[in-house]
């Protein structure tokens, strides 16, 4: 298990991503439980990457998401399936980016802050049980590099 966290913060986007995915792997190492995991997925991608909110929410009997392990303020708790990104992202199984959430269509605004959004679905054997959900406060700041390498620590999941 890693014990410090080692953060480039005058890096580029892909260098930073490549740097905390090794520490990711190595946090991961031996742990099954997905609670733990995805709560230290969170903690390196807040602070590795600098997000102003990242988390996860998880499949609950098939008609929502539920909270799950984040970092940042306080979200929305329950989102129905095809609902907001978040929904959206489950009930068509892909990642969805969003530039401007004001222009998203059923976007719901857990904060104001929030400019922009990448949702991926977490997938275990064919089947999305939660996704990731990360927000920025600039506009436009989610591209194909945060799909690529958000979608490499989402395949490091046990």
């Amino acid at each position: 298990m890693a014990e410090n966290l080692t953060i480039l913060h005058n890096a580029t986007k892909e260098e930073k991503y490549k740097s905390l995915i090794p520490q990711i792997r190595g946090l991961l190492l031996g742990e099954e439980n997905l609670i733990a995991n995805l709560a230290n997925i969170a903690a390196v991608l807040k602070e590795g990457m600098d997000f102003f909110w990242v988390g996860f929410y998880l499949v609950v009997a098939e008609v929502e998401l539920i909270l799950g392990p984040f970092q940042g303020l306080p979200a929305c708790t329950r989102i129905k399936k095809g609902k907001g990104v978040c929904g959206t992202a489950w009930q068509k199984e892909e990642t969805i980016i969003v530039p401007n959430v004001d222009e998203f269509p059923g976007h719901i605004s857990c904060s104001g802050a929030s400019k922009s959004e990448i949702v991926l679905p977490i997938k275990k054997d064919d089947k999305v049980i939660g996704v990731l959900d990360v927000d920025s406060d600039k506009l436009n700041d989610f591209d194909k590099f945060d799909q690529k390498y958000l979608g490499q620590i989402l395949d490091l999941l046990p």
